[in-house]
């Protein structure tokens, strides 16, 4: 399971998705979601899955590498059907004893899991084409208006970038424990739920003991650096929108059009 988790990493490929500015792919994935929140209908959904279908094509990340991701969600998925499913009230089409599905529950349980799973294939889609460094030059880019208002704008993006960087070192640190106490003779797949879960909490101690030292290290090496916040300083490769970014936009433009139409269908 801890394997089968993908959000934060970074995979490199040569492709349109992986040359386009950060800022556009901040700013599609947001309108992305958005638009799935503003769907009603069975069209609209199609449309979504296949504007999301042509983008995973375009940025050559393999298939079973993004649908990895969804494994580590499962539970949450099938909580939030199940819950639409039988608690939600209107015309009934089952009755059994005390279970009762209703028209409006079956739709609303298809939407939810078509909903969740287009969203975390999206928002896993830009960290899979888009490294750390870009998301914090994107999200400083976008959020430079608020510095009028003296927000840290800098110090904030810095600090998702660091927090969405440290995702796949502590999951590949959680995996080195759970084999070295598997070793030592830990079971942590027999069992029941209860007894797995209290079997995961041998692990949080040596897990946070190495989650501050690496946190210490990083503030050490940024101090030694002579790291002091955002101010003054200059960018490398500063971002630059090009015909490819413009092209984006267009089509971002398309499709949230389309998603609108598609609602009075």
């Amino acid at each position: 399971m801890i394997r089968d988790i993908t959000i934060g990493q970074y995979y490199p490929a040569d492709s349109i998705l992986h040359r386009l500015d950060p800022r556009v792919k901040l700013s599609g994935t947001l309108i992305f979601i958005i638009c799935l929140f503003l769907v009603k209908n069975l069209w609209g959904y199609l449309a979504a899955a296949l504007c999301l279908g042509a983008v995973i094509r375009l940025s050559k990340v393999p298939f079973r590498h993004i649908v990895k991701g969804l494994k580590a969600i499962i539970f949450l998925l099938l909580f939030t059907v199940l819950f639409n499913l039988f608690l939600t009230s209107g015309t009934p089409v089952f009755e059994w004893r005390f279970i009762r599905i209703t028209q409006e529950g079956l739709y609303l349980a298809f939407s939810m899991a078509v909903r969740l799973t287009l969203l975390i294939i999206g928002s896993s889609l830009m960290t899979f084409t888009t490294t750390p460094n870009q998301l914090t030059d994107g999200l400083e880019s976008l959020l430079r208006p608020l510095n009028k208002i003296h927000v840290p704008v800098h110090e904030v993006a810095m600090m998702m970038s660091i927090a969405l960087r440290f995702i796949p070192i502590l999951l590949e640190e959680t995996d080195k424990i759970m084999k070295a106490q598997q070793a030592r003779g830990a079971d942590f797949e027999t069992g029941g739920l209860i007894q797995r879960a209290k079997a995961m909490v041998p692990l949080l101690v040596p897990l946070f003991i190495s989650a501050f030292r690496r946190a210490g290290d990083l503030a050490m090496a940024m101090e030694a650096r002579c790291y002091r916040g955002g101010k003054g300083r200059t960018k490398m490769k500063p971002l630059r929108y090009g015909r490819r970014d413009a092209a984006a936009w267009l089509i971002l433009g398309v499709f949230a059009a389309v998603i609108i139409v598609t609602r009075k269908v």
